[in-house]
């Protein structure tokens, strides 16, 4: 069993109705039936989320999203309509609040890979394939793909492994013609946001998107987009395949938990234990210092 080591008690918000809570975001609905994210500081690993939070990433997740949002506008629609807490919000809420549109969401992740490495390289290494999709051969962790490719997931609850499966899988539960536009639009989206990254020496090796429908059919990307929950960042300059690479993420944090000194047994199946200072401090640097290399500016969050 896995999932919350303890789960939070929803902020109770005059007008708000609270829907969920997530790994990281805790999401509501106003009267007016708009949705309302709440990006948090909680941290998940190894299907766990951890004791410990980041402080600020909620913050940093949700500048950076919006960041991109801008960047991507003349690709597709997001679902922000504005990145204001609702009156009556608490104070912390300030800079980690998108107000969204409804979206009728698809069950999809939508996922671009460019490298390889990961649940693909695992993959790759029995059956030749990612999703379906046939590499060549010889393919080592690290390696760039000739093509970026589409390997789709269905999203799994909180404390369960999301299911990659292949294109054809999607058509069968969507349809063709949705399962085409899904990969046509996440393999534009990835090129956009790849090609931006490699300009701020940052390699874009996967990333995943969520995609809904708006009320006049329409897809929408919605959700996080190219933050290190949702992507794999690499710096360019230390990149060669045939090894792991660094990443601008939680890194940190999962070789802290399967180390000795975490006395964490992961085949037991009990709670991770509390996270040190000092990994803390490390994983908060590593994503600051992705926000600051994309965007060119220091991000506005919370100190330890």
């Amino acid at each position: 069993m896995s999932g919350f080591v303890v789960k939070p008690e929803p902020v109770e918000v005059p007008g708000l109705t609270h829907l969920h809570t997530g790994k990281v975001r805790d999401l509501y609905a106003t009267q007016g039936g708009e949705l309302v994210m709440v990006a948090s500081d909680r941290v998940s690993a190894y299907d766990w989320v951890l004791p410990t939070e980041i402080p600020g990433k909620g913050q940093l997740l949700t500048q950076l999203t919006l960041w991109w949002f801008e960047r991507l506008s003349d690709l597709v629609s997001g679902h922000v309509l504005a990145d204001t807490p609702p009156p009556g919000a608490p104070a912390d809420w300030a800079g980690r609040t998108l107000v969204c549109r409804n979206l009728d969401m698809i069950p999809v992740e939508c996922v671009a890979r460019g490298y390889l490495t990961g649940s693909g390289l695992a993959e790759y290494e029995q059956t030749g394939t990612v999703c379906d999709v046939p590499l060549p051969p010889g393919l080592v962790d690290g390696s760039r793909l000739e093509e970026p490719i589409f390997t789709p997931a269905l999203k799994a609850e909180v404390g369960e492994h999301d299911e990659n499966v292949s294109f054809a899988a999607v058509a069968a539960a969507h349809g063709e013609k949705l399962a085409a536009e899904l990969r046509d639009l996440t393999l534009a989206v990835y090129a956009r946001g790849r090609a931006i990254a490699e300009e701020r020496g940052i390699l874009l090796a996967d990333t995943k998107f969520e995609f809904g429908h708006g009320p006049g059919g329409e897809l929408v990307l919605a959700d996080e987009v190219f933050t290190p929950d949702s992507s794999r960042f690499w710096p360019a300059d230390s990149w060669s395949p045939g090894r792991p690479h660094p990443s601008f993420d939680k890194q940190f944090i999962r070789d802290w938990l399967t180390s000795p000194a975490s006395g964490w047994d992961r085949a037991a199946d009990t709670p991770p234990p509390p996270l040190p200072d000092e990994v803390v401090e490390r994983t908060q640097a590593k994503y600051i210092e992705v926000y600051e290399r994309l965007t060119g500016v220091a991000p506005d969050v919370g100190g330890r």
